[in-house]
């Protein structure tokens, strides 16, 4: 059944590309290999010649760090802010790099690892939650017009859907 396989790789691809941009924002990574070496870690098998079409698809490039190594950076993010304590990219991938979420009003805005908020927005929008009635997406910050009438608990207990960890955030 070509479709299911292709809907497989392509979940796989998209799992691999999530796992690079969470390695190389938390990890100082200088070569491909050791790149390679993470995403093992991480329960990838790949080439180094599949590898370098994801680094091109995510416009990787390199850039020097604090320490003067040239280390693998994503757009926009030269000067990457990394974590000290680093998770593994799959602790990560499952917090969707959801960072913190705070209300005002009808509005809540939800802060996330850079790269991570429009593809949580995107999450968030197709989930239809009665209590959310859209969001509007940037690098790292996710602005959630919340429903009139909706409690603040009704729209962190819907989110534990996509973030489990969003009430232990304060």
């Amino acid at each position: 059944m070509p479709p299911i396989k292709h809907n497989y790789t392509m979940k796989n691809k998209s799992n691999r590309l999530d796992s690079i941009k969470m390695i190389i924002s938390s990890k100082e990574i200088g070569s491909q290999e050791e790149l390679l070496r993470e995403l093992a870690k991480e329960g990838f098998s790949l080439t180094q010649a599949t590898l370098s079409r994801d680094l091109k698809q995510l416009k990787v490039a390199k850039a020097a760090s604090m320490n003067g190594n040239y280390v693998y950076v994503l757009p926009n993010n030269t000067m990457y802010k990394r974590m000290v304590d680093p998770q593994s990219a799959g602790e990560m991938l499952r917090n969707n790099g959801f960072l913190s979420i705070e209300f005002s009003d009808n509005i809540a805005v939800i802060k996330t690892r850079p790269g991570y908020a429009s593809s949580l927005a995107y999450d968030i929008d197709n989930s239809h939650f009665s209590e959310i009635i859209g969001t509007i997406a940037g690098d790292d910050t996710i602005m959630l017009i919340v429903r009139e009438g909706c409690s603040r608990t009704g729209v962190r207990q819907a989110l534990t859907q996509l973030i489990p960890n969003i009430n232990h955030i304060i």
